[in-house]
This record gives structure tokens, sequence and C-alpha cells, in this order.
């Protein structure tokens, strides 16, 4: 069943030890805001959770099954949607010059009924063996933390020689550093156009299994670099209409996570109260508490 209806949603999640999104360009480290010190995780880190949890839950099988996945040869699926639609001649010839034709958007409707992720966020599909662009229903922002982050530096160490051909003692003791955030309440924006999704055949369906995938994905993501993750609250704002009845940051302003009194340096979920406004709540517009 096709969306009749705007959303917008805000994310709460928290990180305990351990960094939630590393910087490449900075040795790893944390992203951060450089002027105020907020944590920063980058709505790509995101998605990415969520096409994994996806992939779990569903078995990677169509209608549900990820485009952008580690090591995925993205024409390879190109490929296939051309032999899904009977147009397989057009895959004659040199890629770069393959542009697809008329069959371009039979293609694009292929990809979106066949991968969750390209129906849900979008994709850029136009390279090589060309199957479009989809510009995706659900769009996400960066997660920012409610409050300043530090980024502690650890020292690995080595105890194990790899190589019989060296002496042990060149191989063993500080081997690398692991930067971790002690503690750190991040908040990401979310935005769902039902119009998009009657392009796209993002449904009902697939909005139910995207509420889920926010909530649990922090817990088929575990790994002993990103410490404790856990999605802490996801606040929907479900619009009577498709076009909207209130604005998205005057919905966003309505939750604020603040420490409690007495609190100054934040290491656990407990060290804050969210307070919701829920007064004078504009009409047509519905808060839906999805955890």
């Amino acid at each position: 069943m096709s969306l009749t209806n705007r959303y917008d949603f805000v994310l709460l999640f928290d990180v305990k030890d351990g960094n939630p999104n590393g910087d490449p360009d900075a040795g790893n480290l944390p992203r951060m805001d450089a002027e105020t010190g907020h944590g920063l995780m980058t709505d790509v880190s995101l998605k990415r959770k969520v096409r994994n949890f996806v992939g779990i839950a569903k078995g990677e099988q169509p209608p549900y099954e990820i485009y952008v996945k580690e090591k995925a040869i993205l024409n390879n699926q190109h490929k296939r949607a051309y032999v899904g639609i009977g147009r397989e001649e057009l895959l004659a010839g040199d890629d770069k010059k393959r542009k697809g034709g008329d069959a371009v958007d039979d293609a694009r409707q292929w990809m979106c009924r066949n991968f969750f992720d390209v129906r849900t966020f979008g994709a850029v599909m136009s390279t090589g063996i060309n199957c479009g662009q989809v510009r995706g229903p659900v769009q996400l922002t960066f997660a920012r933390s409610i409050d300043p982050i530090i980024a502690q530096e650890h020292s690995i160490t080595v105890c194990a020689a790899r190589k019989e051909d060296k002496p042990i003692e060149e191989q063993i003791g500080i081997q690398g550093r692991k930067h971790t955030v002690p503690y750190g309440l991040y908040m990401a924006h979310g935005f769902i156009s039902s119009f998009l999704a009657k392009q796209t055949g993002f449904s009902e369906d697939d909005l139910e299994l995207l509420w889920q995938a926010l909530t649990q994905m922090f817990e088929h993501d575990r790994s002993a670099a990103r410490g404790e993750m856990t999605t802490r609250g996801l606040y929907v704002f479900k619009h009577d209409s498709e076009l909207g009845n209130a604005p998205a940051h005057a919905l966003f302003e309505r939750i604020q996570p603040k420490l409690k009194p007495g609190i100054s340096v934040p290491r656990n979920f407990t060290d804050y109260e969210v307070w919701v406004d829920e007064a004078d709540f504009p009409a047509g517009v519905t808060l839906l508490k999805k955890f």
C-alpha cells in the first residue's frame, strides 16, 4: 500500500566507550564539530546500519535485497535489471557507451521493486550500465551529539608474533591506537515524502520495516570498536496530509534531551531527561513514539 502521509522523525541513540563513526581523514578519530566539540555521525553511516539490518532480517531476498553492500559490484546488479525486464540484448558492447535507451525507466523500476535501499534512500545508477537515478523518499541528516564529547586515545599492544622470519621482540608491544568516546547522546532528524514514495514504490510495509531497523540496528552491529551503541528513542510525527500540517523544524524542537540538574559530565543515558513538548500540538499532526 502506498504512503498517503508525510512523516518527520527524531532518532536518539547513544554510544558508550566506543567510536560511533571514525573519520578516515583524521586517523579514524570520532567525527566532531571542530568549533563546538559536538560529536557527529554521518547519514551514510546510519543508512549502512539500516541496510545491514534489513539484509539480516529479510535474508537478502527480493523485494528486500540490498543494492549498496560491502564489496558489491554495482554494475552486476544493473545487468540483472536488464535481464529481468527482458532487454538483455542491450548489454552487448562497451559499458561506457551503453545508455539503455527507452529501457532505462523499466530498469529503474525493476531496481526499485527488488532493492529495499534503492526505493527507500534512492541511488545513482547511471554509471556504466544505465539504470537511471532514484530520489529516495527517506532522507536523514547527520546525527549530532546533545553535548560536546571528548575523544580518548588508547594504545593497543600485541603479545603474539605473526611471522617466523622476524625477531619476536620486534613484533610485540605497542602496535596501534584505538579511539573512543566515553559517552555521547546523539540526535538525528529524518524526513519521509509520500510523493517520492509513490515514485519508488516505498510502501507501508517498507515503512514498518524502517522503524524496526532504526530501533534494532545497533543490536546486530556489535564490535569492539563501537563499544555500546543503543537506540534510545524514535519519535515519529505523522501528518494527516501528504503536504504536511506543520514545518519539520517546529516539530523537531519539541524533542529536547537535557542533562539532569547536578550533572555536568554525562556518562549514561540516565544522566539525561528527554522533554517532549506536547502542549498546543499542531492540528493534523500526531506524535507516535515508536521506542
